[in-house]
This record gives structure tokens, C-alpha cells and sequence, in this order.
């Protein structure tokens, strides 16, 4: 009984996650170029609000990236989604990415959260394009809605970046180990 309704539980969080990514294909290629540099916009006045040196460090840094993610977490599983643009400083190039997560652990919920790389050199910032694997193991808590309610996230520095973390809303408590890929979006590219 628990196996499955853990996996109805499973497939209906898939479905939100993959719902959610494809929410901009209905719209021009411009109109989602569009949509998601306003997304990267937004994202970083609002970090600079939250931590102002940020807006330097991204002026000396070789590039970033910003992507906007949804993560379901239903007992044993995780899965999440999400789109964002990677900036080479250098040479003002755009790479429009999508990027997805699955992970095991314990947790319940759903959150909508934003991701902000810094790549402090070049090298870290072509791996990120040409390769875009990341694993890592996640432990937080978040409930919030709009400006209502407190989320724990915060900045980690490894392997010559740093990644920001807001998360926006959801309800969630979660400790899992997952894998994410990102990768170029060849439509948007």
C-alpha cells in the first residue's frame, strides 16, 4: 500500500515539475528569451537587496548563470525543474539552459526557489556550459509565501563558484542527495 501510493505520489509530483518547465513553450522563441532574462532580472535585484557585494563579485567574475527551479520532494523522492541563462562576462555571450534534479531522502513538500552561480574563471564556467552535472547532498527548510514566512538557504563556495540560493515559495522539509543536470536549450539557443 505505502509503495504505491508513494508512487502515484511520485508520478503526480513528475508531472507538476514537468508542467511547470514547459509553462514558456507556448510562446515565441523571442518571448521565452524574454521571459527568462526578466526571470535573471528580477532574481538579482533581489539578491542584491539581500546581500549588496554580490553585485561586484558578479561584475569580476568570469560569468554567472540564473535559473529558476521547482523542486517536489514526496517521502523518499525529489524531483525538480527549471530554466535560467548562463552570461560569460568576457565575451557577452547568452547560453539559455534547462536544467532538472532527482534525488532520495526523506521529505515532504513543494518549493519554488531561485539558483544564482558565480563562475570565478573561465574554466569553471565552460564545465558549467559544455558539461552541467551537479551533485550534492541538500538539507533546509522552507515555508513562505510571497513575503510571508522564513526560508533557510543561503551561498556555498565550492570549486571556484559560488551558488545563491532564494527560495520564493513552497512548503518544505526535506534532506536528500540528489544529481542535477543542466544543459543548453537547443530551441532557445
Amino acid at each position: 500500500m505505502l509503495k504505491t501510493t508513494t508512487l502515484k505520489c511520485a508520478c503526480l509530483a513528475l508531472l507538476f515539475t514537468l508542467g511547470a518547465c514547459s509553462s514558456m513553450s507556448g510562446n515565441s522563441v523571442a518571448e521565452q528569451r524574454q521571459a527568462v532574462l526578466e526571470m535573471r532580472a528580477k532574481v538579482l535585484s533581489e539578491l542584491y537587496v539581500l546581500k549588496p557585494s554580490v553585485k561586484a563579485q558578479l561584475a569580476e567574475a568570469a560569468g554567472y548563470a540564473v535559473f529558476d527551479n521547482t523542486n517536489v520532494n514526496v517521502i523518499l523522492a525529489s524531483f525538480g525543474g527549471g530554466y535560467g541563462v548562463v552570461k560569460d562576462n568576457q565575451s557577452g555571450k547568452q547560453t539559455y539552459m534547462k536544467m532538472a534534479e532527482v534525488g532520495l531522502g526523506l521529505g515532504a513538500g513543494v518549493k519554488d526557489f531561485r539558483v544564482v552561480f558565480v563562475f570565478h574563471n573561465k574554466d569553471v564556467l565552460t564545465r558549467f556550459v559544455e558539461q552541467g552535472w551537479a551533485f550534492g547532498a541538500q538539507a533546509d527548510a522552507a515555508a513562505k509565501a510571497s513575503d510571508k514566512g522564513g526560508a533557510a538557504g543561503g551561498e556555498v563556495t565550492v570549486d571556484n563558484m559560488t551558488i545563491y540560493q532564494i527560495t520564493k515559495n513552497g512548503l518544505a522539509l526535506q534532506a536528500t542527495v540528489k544529481g542535477t543536470k543542466y544543459w543548453p536549450n537547443a530551441e532557445l539557443n
